[in-house]
């Protein structure tokens, strides 16, 4: 007889070996047949207790409100109005309610939000914005699109947002817009922000990508500068079901120009005023966030709550720096969980190799990027984003992850600087 271990999946955390007996010519001792199977029993019991952690579960988060889903998309397919419509006016209404401003604009990404948004705060040619070397490239990418310039700020020292005391610097005559980033749902500084626009009679577009529902000093954030940008890819705090964003803004004639040039430039069918781009929410996926907006504080409250969780049992490792530490004022909504550790590269192959999903956000500053070779401003410029980048590490973070599965994270950090 031969002796196979077969592996089959069993389910999320188990994995099952069967045993399968193949007769042979040649002879086996009872003694090794009977050693063989102890052994695959052994290793089938220490493989029964492997854990897994996603990075980002939306399947669980999603779980108990699916049936609402469902029924909204399926009540928008029956409908037959798939571009704007009720669900897109009542989703707008319903997201400018819970910011407690007069009106929001939705739009087809985050992307052209910010594009549009800074067209509108009356960006062009010459014009300079300044903002964050260390953000996805969606915000830099949309002042070059509104025919801006771009003008990098580094970090702070022990923190992921911009440098606030590092920007008057950057101000030159040209600049016309501050765009903060509340970047991983951290609060930027938005009184030193306000104080410098009005010193210097700026602009602020914040960019609220990460941050929905986080707040400075108990006002949500995107209703403190002149305008705001949201997102709602999937993993954000608010997350829809593909690509969609939000704007708003706090002047009338800002916001009905975000809306036109949203819509083409018109302000009634096949009227335009300007010629604008096609950036709408897309009817199903207002529908559809209409069912999770209600959920939003509390899904950041699951999120803070696993936050502390790390920061407790994370405590007492040296090789793990948490950054930044909460600011007075400050509701983070921990959009990621993002830790400045040692060996980086070998924790996140050890972490993975146990079952942990992990993230880096980003690998890499701004400036360090093709994209961005024109600026001259490479590898050295910014210092304190560039260690950042090479040393931070995203955990798993969602609203639904668990006491136990941060412990087994944890755990399995502990054990890897342990070796």
């Amino acid at each position: 007889m031969s002796i196979f271990g077969i592996f089959t999946n069993a389910g999320k955390n188990t994995l099952i070996i069967r045993v399968v007996l193949r007769p042979k010519l040649e002879y086996y001792p009872s003694s090794q047949y009977i050693n063989a199977v102890l052994y695959l029993l052994t290793l089938m019991c220490e493989l029964d207790n492997v854990k897994s952690v996603k990075f980002v579960d939306l399947q669980k988060q999603h779980e108990p409100i699916i049936n609402d889903l469902k029924a909204a998309a399926t009540r928008v397919i029956e409908s037959g109005q798939y571009i704007g419509g009720n669900e897109v006016k009542s989703f707008e209404k319903e997201m400018a309610e819970y910011f407690g401003v007069p009106e929001v604009c939705s739009c087809g990404c985050a992307t052209s939000g910010l594009t549009t948004t800074l067209k509108c705060l009356g960006v062009g040619p010459g014009d300079e914005v300044i903002t964050t070397v260390h953000t996805a490239i969606p915000t830099a990418e949309a002042v070059t699109l509104a025919g801006g310039t771009i003008v990098f700020c580094d970090v702070e020292s022990g923190g992921y947002n911009l440098d606030v005391d590092k920007i008057e610097s950057l101000i030159t005559d040209k600049t016309k817009v501050l765009m903060p980033v509340h970047l991983y749902g951290e609060p930027v500084d938005m009184d030193k922000i306000m104080a410098l626009a009005e010193k210097y009679n700026l602009k602020v577009l914040e960019d609220c990508a990460q941050a929905q529902g986080a707040s400075w000093k108990g006002k949500k954030l995107g209703t403190i500068g002149d305008a705001a940008v949201f997102s709602f890819f999937p993993s954000k705090n608010l997350g829809g079901f593909g690509d969609g964003g939000a704007a708003m803004a706090k002047d009338p004639e800002v916001m009905k120009n975000i809306r036109m040039y949203s819509n083409h430039g018109r302000t009634k069918k096949y009227w335009h005023e300007i010629q604008g781009t096609n950036s709408r929410l897309d009817a199903i996926q207002a529908a559809l966030l209409r069912i999770c907006l209600p959920h939003l504080d509390k899904w950041n409250a699951g999120r803070r709550k696993a936050a502390a969780k790390y920061k407790e049992l994370l405590a007492d490792i040296p090789e793990v720096e948490i950054i930044p530490r909460e600011k007075d004022g400050a509701e983070h909504v921990y959009h990621v969980f993002v830790v400045v550790v040692k060996n980086r590269d070998g924790l996140m192959e050890y972490l993975k190799a146990n079952g942990i999903g992990v993230g880096l956000h980003y690998p890499h500053s701004l400036n360090v990027l093709p994209a961005f070779e024109f600026m001259g401003k490479g590898e050295g410029h910014f210092p304190n984003a560039e260690h950042a980048c090479s040393n931070m590490l995203s955990l798993p973070m969602s609203p639904v992850l668990e006491e136990d599965e941060v412990s087994y994270v944890c755990d399995t950090i502990k054990a890897f600087y342990s070796k």
